[in-house]
């Protein structure tokens, strides 16, 4: 895997809106947000998107969808939001390292696009 964005951010190479932070995952305000509040939560671990995660990273896979509820809650997104992964250039990943989407604030639509 080549370094991205997401590998500097998580070595505070360049800043970012940090929310939520632990051994294993990282939480922060998207630059580009799509929804009053769109957060991204990413693996330390660098795994390029979620096809190639294994079952070696079972329980990681778990903690980040731990972690979006919590930072759902942090950010008051009692009302609902959406969690979204995408894989792969035709599932709109832009950013080869797996990120969860928390979109929220506002209400989503049908389909997504």
């Amino acid at each position: 895997m080549s370094d991205t964005i997401f590998g500097k951010i998580i070595r505070k190479e360049i800043p970012a809106d940090i929310v939520y932070e632990d051994d294993k995952s990282l939480a922060f305000k998207d630059i580009s947000p799509q929804a009053p509040v769109h957060i991204l939560v990413i693996p330390k671990k660098p795994i390029v998107r979620l096809s190639e995660a294994t079952p070696e990273d079972h329980a990681l896979m778990g903690h980040l969808l731990l972690i979006a509820k919590r930072v759902a809650d942090q950010e008051g997104l009692s009302n609902g939001y959406r969690v979204v992964i995408n894989n792969g250039v035709e599932g709109g990943q832009t950013v080869d390292h797996l990120h969860l989407h928390i979109m929220g604030g506002r209400q989503m639509t049908w389909p997504p696009g």
